[in-house]
């Protein structure tokens, strides 16, 4: 029998295409200089994408409502850039603070009652914080949003610039940072008693394994990464709207993971380069219709499963056996 702290450490080890992967992504902003607002963007959501993964792939928890944290990290960072100091990364810091705590009070909501149940209570704290932003205009701006927030320089050197390239690495810094954090508790003895609770919930609270708690910290963990992601949007557009808590925040980082994969964080940054490129292509093309080309794929992608659709040899049986072994590998 394997040894449970051996295999912790093998998983914990990178593989040779990690590195490589980061450095192209870092090196994007120069190759690629027309593109790096979008570049920026994939970086947040998938940010983004990896802290609903927290939850939904590693913990078994269902939410709709994903984008109360989101927003209310960027609507924090965004007032404290305006009113107190225009610093990005304590005002990061700020974002990340404020989505943490709400994130705190949130997690008593999801202790009880069924996955529907669940659903429905945070797409409930969704809409209220929607609606808060809305009515408290003095503060928010309502629906014209809060306007003329300006960004200082990042580490008081490095400038936010017209094409995006400052506001790409800043992003993608975060996002490794934070990447780097939810790896190494997803593969942590912490890591493995949130799958433990996600496969049968009463089987670990019968091998004692404190089910309440760790909920609470897993949801708040993720609340905390969700208001990075909003701080980030918000730092890098230097604007505030009522969509940073819209549904479609929640329902498009749920459909990240759905062409990443859930259960693995690779997927959440993988399923934010496809999606923002298929949004961007297809509307490019359509305008008017690109969600539903967009709505078509994902249609597929579950029809058809994901193994087969980016495997063409598993269509007629071949070899399904083996990308689905090479499915559940490491992370």
């Amino acid at each position: 029998m394997a040894n449970p702290q051996n295999t912790l450490l093998q998983a914990r080890r990178f593989r040779w295409w990690e590195p490589v992967l980061w450095l192209l992504a870092f090196a994007a902003p120069l190759a690629l200089p027309s593109h790096a607002l979008i570049i920026n963007e994939i970086a947040i959501v998938a940010l983004f994408a990896i802290s609903l993964d927290l939850i939904l792939g590693y913990t078994g928890i269902v939410s709709l409502g994903h984008a109360a944290f989101f927003g209310l990290g960027g609507y924090a960072a965004a007032l404290f850039a305006k009113h107190v100091m225009p610093d990005p990364l304590v005002g990061l810091a700020v974002g990340i603070g404020a989505a943490t705590v709400l994130g705190a009070v949130a997690s008593l909501t999801i202790m009880r009652g069924t996955d529907l149940t669940r659903l429905m209570v945070t797409l409930g704290v969704g809409l209220v914080m929607l609606e808060l932003a809305n009515k408290l205009d003095w503060l928010t701006g309502g629906a014209d949003g809060l306007q003329g927030v300006m960004m200082g320089p990042v580490l008081g050197k490095f400038e936010f610039d017209l094409y995006g390239r400052t506001a790409a690495w800043y992003s993608l810094t975060v996002l490794l940072v934070f990447f780097l954090l939810a790896r190494r508790i997803v593969q942590s003895p912490f890591g493995a008693t949130l799958k433990a609770i996600r496969d049968n919930r009463l089987r670990a609270m019968a091998i004692g394994i404190p089910v309440t708690a760790k909920l609470a910290q897993v949801y708040t963990l993720a609340a905390a990464l969700a208001g990075a992601a909003g701080a980030l949007l918000t730092q890098t557009t230097g604007f505030a709207s009522l969509d940073l808590f819209e549904f479609h925040r929640s329902a498009d980082v749920m459909l990240i993971l759905v062409i990443g994969g859930v259960g693995w964080l690779y997927g959440g940054i993988l399923g934010a380069i496809g999606f923002k490129l298929l949004q961007d292509v297809i509307s490019s093309i359509t305008p008017q219709y690109w969600t539903f080309w967009v709505g078509l794929f994902l249609v597929v992608l579950v029809l058809v499963g994901r193994d087969r659709l980016f495997r063409p040899w598993t269509w007629f049986g071949a070899g399904h056996k083996a990308g689905a072994a090479s499915n559940t590998g490491g992370h």
